[in-house]
């Protein structure tokens, strides 16, 4: 396992099979990622609103943007794993470049199968948007049946067995190493993509009444995926927000401000009476 806490690593641990020198390496070049994934989602967010729905855009550019988001909000915590397979699991010798070659493919795997999940992310903001434009309280009890269904799924059965993978995925490594050749890294990243899927879509659930583009709502949920998976005290974390999201559940139908993204834009004819143009 790989935690965030000082201790003499046990043989089956990450320092064992990284030098320094590449780990390090490695985990600079996924935080790089990571960060000019921010910088972009960031942007992107200053000239989008938070309103229901889709934001109007088109499932291609959704998908783009929904990448770029996963990218910033998860390679920090998949990195180990990621690192872990192409220079020690799969012990293949090779330079830095091939290596690095490696960690993309496996990168693009484990993105394919969130790509995969944005399918059914677009599909769920769709009829959202549809809910809230018919009804002005729809989305006051949408927001807490979001709230309600991620709270209760960090207490579920599927939450622990995927989130144990993803804190000590050593077993699973071994066994990938028995794949064939063709697509290999791709095809084991995606698989490990399909383990994190199972242990943070409830999380990401969450985003549909905070804001899909709320920048600090998504940096709230990529801090609790990372302590999740890497922190020695993930699983209590997890009860913990588990218990968080039950009570804003309970909050959200009485709280408009637990759900910014579940609020209507004003009509244009009273957007223009405020700013005097009418």
């Amino acid at each position: 396992m790989w935690h965030l806490h000082l201790e003499a690593p046990a043989p089956t641990r990450l320092g064992v099979l990284l030098p320094r020198r590449d780990l390090a390496a490695g985990w600079m070049l996924m935080v790089l990622i990571a960060a000019l994934a921010w910088v972009l989602t960031v942007g992107q967010a200053r000239h989008m609103g938070m309103e229901p729905g889709t934001m109007g855009l088109a499932l291609p550019l959704f998908l783009l943007l929904w990448v770029v988001m996963m990218a910033a909000m998860m390679l920090p915590s998949v990195a180990p794993v990621a690192l872990t397979w192409v220079r020690g699991i799969s012990r293949r010798p090779a330079g830095p470049a091939v290596r690095a070659l490696h960690v993309a493919e496996f990168v693009s795997g484990y993105l394919l199968a969130w790509t995969c999940f944005g399918l059914l992310a677009y599909g769920a903001l769709a009829v959202t948007g549809r809910l809230v434009e018919g009804s002005a309280d729809a989305g006051r009890w949408i927001g807490a049946g979001a709230f309600l269904l991620a709270g209760l799924y960090q207490f579920g059965p599927l939450k622990g067995v995927c989130l144990r993978h993803c804190r000590n995925p050593m077993f699973q490594l071994v066994r990938y190493s028995r794949f064939r050749p063709w697509a290999k890294d791709l095809r084991v990243g995606a698989h490990h993509g399909l383990y994190c899927v199972g242990c943070c879509w409830g999380l990401m659930v969450v985003l549909i009444p905070l804001g899909l583009m709320n920048v600090a709502a998504m940096a709230g949920v990529a801090a609790v995926i990372f302590l999740e998976k890497l922190w020695r005290r993930g699983p209590w974390l997890t009860w913990v927000v588990g218990i968080a999201l039950l009570v804003m559940a309970a909050l959200a139908p009485f709280q408009d401000w637990l759900l910014p993204g579940l609020e209507n834009a004003p009509p244009m004819e009273e957007m223009s009476r405020m700013t005097g143009l009418l």
